[in-house]
C-alpha cells in the first residue's frame, strides 16, 4: 500500500520535531503496545509507542531491540514515573537512541531535565489544565492532552474542551496532542481546528490486526455501543473506562474494602510475575502515593490495574478481568491493519481539508 502525501495543514510541528511522516500517535497501552504494534505504526508513518509499565526491564530491552531491528522510523516509550529502576530505563532509551519519552503521569522535574539533557522528547499525558500548566513550566516538549472519552484512566473533561484549553495553557513552546474519541481523518482535522498538533490514538489500534489480543477479546470491543462502557474507581481507586460487564458492574456494588482482597492477591500476584522485590515494590508504593496525592488503600487497590487488565486484554478472561477502551470503540465495526487504518485516516482528512477549501 502507498502511502499518501499529507496534506499541508498535516505537516504539524511536531511532524517535524519528532521526525515522523504523520500527526498520529499510536499510544502507550499496557498488555497491547508491544513491539509488533509499534512496528507496524512506525512503517506506517505514525509513532508508535511501546508500554514498559507492564514490562520488567530486560523485557523492555528485548522489545526496544525488535523495534530497533525491524525499522529506523522514530517511535517511543512510555514510562512510570514511581518505578525503582526509571533511570535504567531511561539509560535503555538513550542507548538504543528512542525519539519519545512518554509518561502517563507528571514527570518530576529532574527526570524531564535528565531525558531532555539525553535527546529524548518528553510527553506527559494530561487530563486538566492544571496539569498541563505544571508539566510546561518544567519544560516538556509536548503533552497529550486525553478527554473524558479515552480508555484507561481518564479525567473529567470532555476532549474538545480538554483540547481548546490546554493549547491556551501551554502557549506556542509546547506541542499539543488531542487524545479521548478519535479514530478517523475527521477527527484529526477538528483536532487541528481546536489548535492540536495531530492525535493520539489507543482504542483504534487496539483494534487492528498488528495488536497482540486475543480475537474474542476484539470482537467483544467490536460489540461495544457507544454507551456500553463506564469509568469505574472499584478497579484500582482512580476514575478508568472500561468495557461495562459483570465483573464491573459487581465491583461498582462493592466497597473497597471488600476489595482489598483482590487487591493484595494482585499485589503478590503482580510481584511474583515481574519478578519485583517487596522493598522496590513498597518504594513504587510510596512514591506512587506521593506523586498522585493518593490515599494508601487506592495504592494497594492500584495494584489492580495491570493484573485485571492483563487478565482480560491478555488472557481473555472478562469474568476475572477489565477491558479499558474509549467511548471510540462504539463507532469501530471493524479490524484493520495498522498501515489501512493510518492511511484511510489520511485519506480521509486530505478529503475533508480538501472540501472545506472549497467552501
Amino acid at each position: 500500500m502507498t502511502m499518501p502525501e499529507p496534506h499541508q495543514a498535516l505537516k504539524t510541528r511536531f511532524c517535524e520535531l519528532v521526525g515522523v511522516r504523520y500527526p498520529i500517535i499510536q499510544t502507550g497501552m499496557g498488555w497491547v503496545a508491544g513491539s509488533s504494534l509499534v512496528i507496524a505504526t512506525a512503517k506506517a508513518g505514525g509513532l508508535g509507542i511501546l508500554a514498559s509499565a507492564t514490562m520488567s526491564l530486560d523485557e523492555l530491552k528485548q522489545q526496544i531491540e525488535e523495534v530497533r531491528s525491524a525499522t529506523d522510523a522514530p517511535f517511543g516509550v512510555n514510562l512510570r514515573t514511581d518505578v525503582a529502576d526509571i533511570d535504567e530505563r531511561v539509560a535503555l532509551m538513550v542507548d538504543a537512541k528512542v525519539r519519545v519519552a512518554s509518561f502517563a503521569q507528571a514527570p518530576r522535574a529532574d527526570l524531564v531535565t535528565q531525558c531532555k539533557e539525553a535527546g529524548l522528547f518528553v510527553m506527559p499525558t494530561v487530563g486538566a489544565r492544571r496539569h498541563a500548566e505544571k508539566v510546561a513550566a518544567l519544560g516538556v516538549d509536548a503533552v497529550i492532552a486525553q478527554g473524558a472519552e479515552g480508555g484507561g484512566h481518564t479525567g473529567q473533561v470532555p476532549t474538545t474542551l480538554l483540547t481548546s484549553e490546554v493549547v491556551d495553557a501551554v502557549g506556542e513552546d509546547v506541542c499539543v496532542l488531542s487524545a479521548g474519541g478519535w479514530s478517523s481523518g475527521r477527527g484529526l482535522v477538528a483536532a487541528l481546528a481546536l489548535g492540536a498538533d495531530g492525535i493520539a490514538m489507543g482504542t483504534r489500534f487496539l483494534l487492528s490486526s498488528d495488536s497482540q489480543v486475543p480475537d474474542e477479546i476484539k470482537k467483544q470491543y467490536l460489540a461495544t455501543s457507544v454507551t456500553g462502557t463506564v469509568v469505574s474507581t472499584r478497579i484500582d481507586g482512580a476514575p478508568q473506562r472500561v468495557v461495562r460487564t459483570d465483573l464491573v458492574d459487581r465491583l461498582e456494588k462493592s466497597s473497597w474494602i471488600r476489595n482489598l482482597p483482590r487487591s493484595l492477591k494482585s499485589a503478590h500476584q503482580f510481584r511474583s510475575e515481574s519478578g519485583a522485590s517487596l522493598m522496590s515494590l513498597l518504594k513504587e508504593g510510596k512514591a506512587m502515593k506521593e506523586g498522585n496525592e493518593l490515599t494508601w488503600s487506592q495504592v494497594v487497590m492500584a495494584a489492580n490495574a495491570p493484573v485485571m487488565t492483563k487478565a482480560g486484554l491478555v488472557d481473555g478472561r472478562t469474568d476475572v478481568g477489565v477491558l479499558p477502551t474509549g467511548q471510540v470503540a462504539g463507532v469501530i465495526d471493524e479490524v484493520l491493519s495498522v498501515e489501512k487504518i493510518i492511511t484511510s485516516v489520511i485519506n480521509e482528512a486530505n478529503a475533508t481539508l480538501d472540501r472545506l477549501s472549497q467552501r
